[in-house]
């Protein structure tokens, strides 16, 4: 993959209007690139619309320029579109596809290696341990100074998709940029606060309702999730509170995955693995997308064909990931 810096740059610079959306369900890094890059084109005189299907999250409520961001699209022109970590069209949602529709040119910027190089111009970076960083590499590139509004957008984004630094991808430069981001401005302290510590009570309510569906087998713990979970607590979207993080988290698991079981005869999977179990390549091929340690995907049927299709794949992930370790 290559990132083509100096065209998209020149897009940016010569484009009057621009649009920037994200993937749909977001999360801290969706959100915090979004605003990032939203906040420093703001800065440069750029006319910017911000949208994503359903709006910002409750708890990303702090980030500077969130009531700017437009939660459903359905007018407007512009000369430039920049879809940040979204790794394919669909991920887009709605405000996505008005968007390619309603623009002269596409940029893509994003993170994940499963990324399908869709758009005019790609700044597609695998190393990047978010999206984020790779907003603030091209603020840098174009000469912006980073504002305290975008490093505290863009070190929101990097603390949740390393989980606050802990995951296999953070290496040396991830942390410089994120020292770059605290002298800019970015309230470390309160941002792993407001989005890794702090819980509505609804989340563990949540937690409880769904912890009977636990089951565990041979390095693999899944739950599933019902949409009369979700009502019952006051939620109003099909969400795991960050379950499917903190079951892998158990000594014996290899991977945790949620069935989030939606209406529309659908169910949403969320994944995680320990290191050395790669289940990026299992939300590929459902359609879906993400990292080694973290991917998602949102498969049609029911939820007994749906599981019965996605375990004996992640049962292939756990058997190959024993082989290369053992």
């Amino acid at each position: 993959m290559t990132a083509n810096w100096s065209e998209a740059s020149e897009a940016v610079r010569q484009a009057k209007s621009i649009l920037i959306v994200t993937h749909i369900s977001p999360d801290g890094d969706a959100i915090g690139s979004l605003l990032g890059l939203a906040n420093g084109l703001r800065e440069m005189g750029k006319q910017v619309d911000a949208a994503v299907d359903g709006g910002v999250p409750l708890f990303l409520n702090y980030i500077p320029g969130q009531e700017t961001v437009l939660g459903e699209l359905k007018a407007g022109q512009w000369d430039l579109m920049v879809s940040v970590d979204a790794s394919d069209e669909e991920r887009t949602g709605e405000a996505g596809k008005f968007g390619r529709t309603h623009s002269t040119q596409v940029v893509n910027l994003d993170h994940h290696a499963t990324n399908t190089q869709f758009g005019n111009f790609h700044l597609v970076v695998p190393e990047a341990a978010s999206a984020s960083e790779v907003v603030y590499d091209w603020l840098v590139y174009m000469g912006h100074p980073v504002s305290q509004a975008s490093a505290t957008a863009l070190l929101t984004g990097m603390v949740t998709d390393t989980l606050a630094f802990r995951t296999s991808h953070v290496i040396p430069r991830t942390l410089m940029v994120a020292h770059d981001l605290m002298a800019a401005g970015a309230p470390l302290f309160d941002i792993i606060n407001w989005t890794m510590v702090s819980r509505p009570i609804s989340d563990f309510l949540l937690w409880q309702r769904v912890f009977p569906s636990v089951k565990y087998d041979d390095g693999i713990v899944s739950a599933v999730i019902l949409p009369d979970d979700v009502k019952a607590v006051g939620l109003s979207d099909i969400s795991d509170a960050g379950l499917v993080s903190t079951l892998v988290t158990a000594d014996e698991v290899m991977i945790a995955i949620i069935f989030k079981v939606q209406e529309d005869n659908t169910v949403k999977l969320s994944m995680r693995s320990k290191v050395g179990y790669d289940v990026a390549q299992v939300a590929f091929a459902l359609g879906g997308g993400g990292h080694k340690p973290a991917a998602g995907a949102t498969v049609a049927g029911t939820l007994d064909e749906v599981w019965a299709k996605v375990m004996p794949m992640l049962r292939e992930v756990v058997n190959r990931g024993k082989l290369m370790s053992g």
